[in-house]
């Protein structure tokens, strides 16, 4: 014991210590539970490609297009892959140099994450067959398909704090630098320069085609990724000692709040009015904390919201 401290003292210090390991032991099973909802996205994303675009001969968009370019050039070029589905793989060896990057930029645990987000879709993309035909009958019915299946897979992979690897591991850079725009629009101005570039290598329907997918594929993947959503939370509530939860927000979240005092019309009671900004993602948790200080609080949620100003975009 130090000489400095009661007992009363190492006994709330024992268990302030045994609280931050019970915090950080929910928190590495809440990271576990997130990778087989990874795998499933990766599962999604890769029956999308190969079920739905490639028997079109459609090409995606960032990383992934670039690979089948690359492998269709090789082929054209002589080179036989046997039948073995080589764009996995060529995938895989873009997102080298990208993960590196990221890896001094991002948080540990969203790049261990994103390695397996991108082993788990390259190794979908290898075993996954390819059909020799459409899937529908109809070439753009498929074309939108695709695009909503494979966004829908990466979004989910965005939802559980990860990335599928190519250019949204650039979107997310660029959005935590400058705050702003979100992982489908970059991804799609991206794509917008890739297709100029095939129009010159392909005829003009397989290019239209193509970004008609990319299109719904930034679609699908910003609806679900929740954390690019930006939400205005207004909370009403007649505590009369309301610091105990602003300081649970502030310290959980990492949220302001910004408090306006006010008066019921009918009942003239005084009643606080609290305006917070998160993503849709924090929206649950910031009502959890709420409810457990006032069950009877007035909570309104307004979605997609326009922020400009510092305000902290947490994508992972």
């Amino acid at each position: 014991m130090k000489n400095d401290q009661t007992v009363e003292e190492l006994v709330v210090e024992e268990e302030k210590k045994n609280e931050r390991d019970d915090q950080g032991s929910k928190a590495v099973k809440k990271e576990s539970l997130k990778f087989p909802v990874i795998l499933f996205g990766a599962f999604v994303y890769a029956v999308g490609l190969n079920y739905f675009l490639r028997p079109l001969h459609l090409y995606s968009g960032g990383f992934m297009g670039f690979a089948q370019l690359f492998e269709e050039l090789l082929k054209r070029a002589g080179v036989n892959f046997g039948g073995f589905n080589m764009s996995g793989v060529l995938y895989y060896l873009m997102n080298v140099p990208g993960l590196v990057i990221a890896a001094k930029k991002m948080r540990k645990r969203f790049i261990i994450k994103t390695v397996f987000a991108v082993t788990a879709i390259t190794v979908f993309l290898s075993i996954i067959p390819v059909p020799t035909t459409m899937i529908l009958e109809d070439k753009l019915a498929n074309t939108i398909v695709a695009g909503l299946i494979c966004g829908a897979g990466a979004g989910i992979i965005l939802w559980m704090g990860a990335c599928d690897g190519g250019m949204n591991i650039v979107g997310m850079l660029i959005i935590m630098l400058k705050g702003k725009g979100s992982v489908g629009q970059i991804g799609l101005i991206n794509n917008v320069v890739l297709y100029t570039i095939m129009l010159f290598m392909f005829d003009i329907p397989t290019v239209i085609y193509s970004l008609i997918y990319s299109v719904f594929n930034s679609i699908a993947c910003d609806k679900i990724h929740t954390q690019n959503i930006s939400s205005q939370v207004t909370v009403i509530t007649k505590l009369s000692d309301t610091k105990p939860m602003e300081v649970e927000v502030m310290g959980r979240l990492n949220r302001g709040m910004t408090e306006i005092n006010a008066n019921g019309i009918f009942t003239g009671e005084p009643v606080k009015m609290f305006i917070i900004y998160v993503s849709k993602y924090e929206v649950s948790r910031l009502k959890a904390i709420i409810k457990s200080y006032d069950p009877s609080a007035f909570i309104v949620e307004t979605q997609g919201v326009s922020i400009d100003g510092n305000f902290l975009k947490k994508l992972t």
